[in-house]
């Protein structure tokens, strides 16, 4: 996993890959629908990880027949999310390869999570000049398990899609990945699988 050169670009997620965030996620996420009265429980969150959040609260609010906004309970989840950053660590692993193939390897983060959320976890690591490119929820229509925020990744980094190689931690990034056509790691035990798996 040291000598990555021979790739066209190196993508990360964001949550769960290059920082530990998800516990920081489900405290706020726990919080917040308990307000609304939406039970939102660990093995349910970590399942739907990649998902952009107004889409979980979508398919929890009808699951569970409440009335909510997504948009409203959205916004509150992501400020109680924020308010918690201080508290995050990084994954370092992960980061060490990022910090070592800057200026190697172009590299993005490509990203299910909206895009001040994911900026701020990027400002708090001090990584903010070594991604060419960062994609979140905003950027594209379509999500994990669809490729198209790697694909776009790859696009704002200007190398063809099958020379990309994704650190995720979703089995909705891993499969996100395979349809982009792109090598993969999954940084939870550091697999490697690669493109055309699927």
């Amino acid at each position: 996993m040291n000598d990555l050169s021979r790739y066209g670009g190196l993508i990360f997620d964001c949550d769960g890959t290059l920082t530990d965030s998800m516990p920081l996620h489900f405290e706020a996420w726990r919080e917040t629908m308990a307000r609304f009265g939406i039970e939102f429980t660990e093995q349910r969150f970590y399942s739907m990880a990649g998902m952009p959040t107004d889409k979980i609260i979508r398919v929890l609010a009808e699951e569970q027949s409440v009335d909510v906004d997504p948009e409203v309970a959205g916004a509150e989840k992501e400020q109680a999310f924020r308010q918690r950053i201080p508290r995050l660590q990084p994954l370092k692993r992960v980061c060490d390869i990022a910090h070592a193939h800057f200026n190697v390897v172009p590299m993005a983060v490509a990203s299910g999570g909206d895009r001040e959320g994911v900026w701020a976890q990027i400002k708090h690591l001090q990584m903010e000049s070594l991604f060419a490119a960062v994609v979140t929820a905003e950027d594209t229509e379509k999500h994990k398990p669809e490729p198209d925020v790697f694909l776009k990744a790859a696009e704002l980094l200007n190398v063809p899609p099958e020379t990309c190689l994704v650190f995720e931690d979703s089995p909705l990034g891993l499969d996100a990945a395979a349809r982009a056509s792109m090598d993969c790691v999954d940084v939870r035990d550091f697999t490697f699988y690669e493109a055309g798996r699927a």
